[in-house]
């Protein structure tokens, strides 16, 4: 994807152009076709191209929403190492899932999930707390109940380890107020709300692999997001 971008953006694939078909970019880039597919539709979803029913894929040229995304709440997280961050791993245990939680990773009620929380500090000071939960199976055999932190992405390490491949997220944003702990550990005013941030990590087929809840402290952050009107 970030290849046909980069193609896009010098002209080589010129506004207008077509862009080359599936099997020959299955055969340049040798992977297989499914992640063709996928980093088409993402291409055709942000604006970079467009399909056209019995003709083929055609450039639109880079899109201008592109040059004020940011960053969602927690995609650090999946793909930058913990160790590229200061912090500190404040719980690693399996525990009893949020009801939230437990929807998104379609486990029954009072069941169980692997929890690594992690307590991240900026400029001197926590800014948020990152927890991220897992299906117990998929917790063995990683590094993840290690206080120590990650050496490389959450991503990364779980495609290593398990063999998983992390394809789309779905984000769900509340407000509300902060637990005493959750208060305590940030530091937070009284009186002040949280931003609950929770990232659901689904594969190809929508299977739920991990959710990633970042709780942001309401008078330390703004959350910003851009997008095309079609």
């Amino acid at each position: 994807m970030q290849a046909l971008q980069r193609r896009i953006e010098s002209g080589d694939y010129p506004p207008g152009s077509m862009l080359p078909s599936e099997n020959q970019l299955i055969q340049e880039f040798g992977v297989s076709r499914p992640t063709v597919v996928a980093a088409l539709r993402v291409l055709r979803e942000q604006g970079w191209i467009e399909s056209q029913q019995g003709k083929g894929r055609f450039v639109r040229g880079r899109p201008a929403v592109a040059l004020v995304e940011r960053p969602r709440p927690g995609q650090a997280y999946l793909t930058a190492p913990e160790s590229a961050s200061c912090g500190e791993v404040v719980e690693v245990a399996a525990v009893a899932v949020p009801n939230r939680v437990a929807t998104l990773l379609n486990l029954a009620p009072r069941s169980k999930a692997f929890l690594r929380r992690r307590l991240v500090s900026r400029e001197g000071g926590p800014t948020e707390v990152v927890s991220v939960w897992l299906p117990l199976g998929l917790s063995e055999g990683t590094d993840l109940t290690s206080a120590d932190p990650l050496p490389q992405g959450l991503r990364d390490h779980l495609r290593s380890r398990k063999g998983v491949r992390f394809d789309h997220v779905v984000e769900q944003i509340t407000a509300r107020m902060p637990t005493a702990d959750e208060a305590r550990r940030l530091g937070m005013p009284k009186n002040t709300p949280l931003l609950a941030v929770y990232g659901a990590v689904r594969d190809a087929l929508g299977q739920a692999l991990a959710v990633v809840e970042v709780l942001l402290p309401a008078d330390r952050h703004e959350l910003e997001d851009a997008y095309p009107i079609g």
